[in-house]
């Protein structure tokens, strides 16, 4: 029976980001990609943080996160600070150290209630980093359109990874392209062999940005924490902006600091809690599949 049935989860959102949080700190067993697809369909959802123990020594746990469609990603800054808000609660502590896929994420905790700040790490650019099928030596702008070559709807998009890869396209409206159409085949596109996240963003002031997602295996999103750092980043990268930014999503803001002494990326914003629930052990007796062992 997988680790999921019978066992609580809580129901958040980062700015409408959807997410659930799993502790699984008492049974730490993996996760198989079906069993993240079974749980969606009673709880949907963006996001799935999973907690396990701490494997590095000072850390607050190890953190697993899955996409609706059973894929992992390395980093949901959005996911992120919802999960601290819980453990934030629970602990008592005011900062917290997180393991993932994409390294290290410290949080800490806000003035105001349920708001707190992610340390999203430090961007890179480097092709092979991000990673892209062939080489770009300046990936500000790389090669890489949506439709005619000689009236291309999208172009020339900013590549970075903020622990998954992100391609963002400068656009005057954000709600003026059929995202929805364009997103699933630049998601899948060659030149992205781990698939990307695509945006698209607009300067609608020197610290401002509004910035719409399809999100890698999830599809159109209110918010992506990772995807208005790299639109952050890479509206600094290419003279479009300064380094702290104010990111408009359609679920709402996000505060932006590209820190200049060591260019790790922060992000502000808020968490909400929506309810707790218990997952309902018949969608996982279907083919289902718990993968055995530990985290």
């Amino acid at each position: 029976m997988s680790a999921l049935a019978d066992h609580r989860f809580v129901k958040m959102n980062g700015l409408g980001n959807e997410i659930v949080v799993v502790d699984l700190r008492d049974r730490a067993k993996k996760l198989a990609p079906d069993e993240i697809r079974a749980a969606a369909r009673q709880v949907p959802f963006d996001q799935m943080m999973v907690l396990y123990p701490p494997k590095t020594p000072g850390t607050d746990g190890l953190v697993r996160i899955f996409n609706t469609d059973g894929s992992e990603a390395g980093a949901c800054g959005n996911g992120t600070r919802c999960l601290a808000d819980l453990v934030f609660a629970e602990t008592g502590k005011a900062a917290l150290t997180f393991e993932t896929r994409a390294g290290l994420l410290n949080c800490w905790k806000g003035e105001a209630p349920h708001v707190s700040t992610v340390d999203m790490g430090a961007p890179k650019f480097g092709w092979r980093d991000i990673p892209l099928a062939e080489e770009f030596r300046d990936t500000r702008a790389i090669e890489l359109q949506i439709g005619p070559i000689d009236a291309p709807v999208l172009h020339s998009p900013s590549v970075a990874s903020m622990g998954n890869p992100h391609a963002v396209f400068w656009v005057d409206d954000v709600n003026a392209h059929d995202l929805a159409k364009f997103g699933p085949l630049l998601e899948n596109h060659p030149i992205f062999p781990e698939r990307a996240n695509i945006s698209l963003a607009a300067v609608t002031g020197p610290d401002h940005l509004t910035v719409r997602t399809w999100e890698r295996g999830v599809g159109l999103t209110r918010a992506c924490g990772s995807a208005a750092c790299a639109a952050a980043v890479s509206a600094a990268r290419t003279g479009r902006t300064g380094r702290s930014v104010r990111v408009t999503l359609p679920g709402g803001d996000l505060l932006i600091d590209w820190r200049e002494r060591d260019d790790h990326v922060l992000m502000t914003g808020p968490a909400e809690h929506e309810f707790d629930g218990v997952f309902d052990p018949a969608l996982f007796t279907a083919g289902a599949t718990t993968a055995a062992g530990a985290a």
